[in-house]
């Protein structure tokens, strides 16, 4: 059976944890991030889990665990 691709624009923004779980990283934290004040860009900075509903078209996409 040939190598299944991984997509390479969803594996630059999702990953997987440990347990199995797809990891995202929070939006608006690429750029223009002069006139934000300390207190947004720290808001940011946290990482969260996709949702259920999109986690089964993430991992086709990633078929080998990026």
């Amino acid at each position: 059976m040939a190598k299944l691709k991984t997509n390479k624009a969803t594996a630059k923004r999702f990953s997987y944890t440990k347990t199995g779980k797809i990891k995202r990283t929070t939006a608006n934290r690429r750029h223009l991030l002069a006139h934000r004040t300390t207190k947004q860009k720290r808001g940011l900075r946290t990482q969260g889990y996709a949702d259920k509903t999109n986690s089964k078209a993430i991992s086709s996409m990633l078929p080998y665990g990026n």
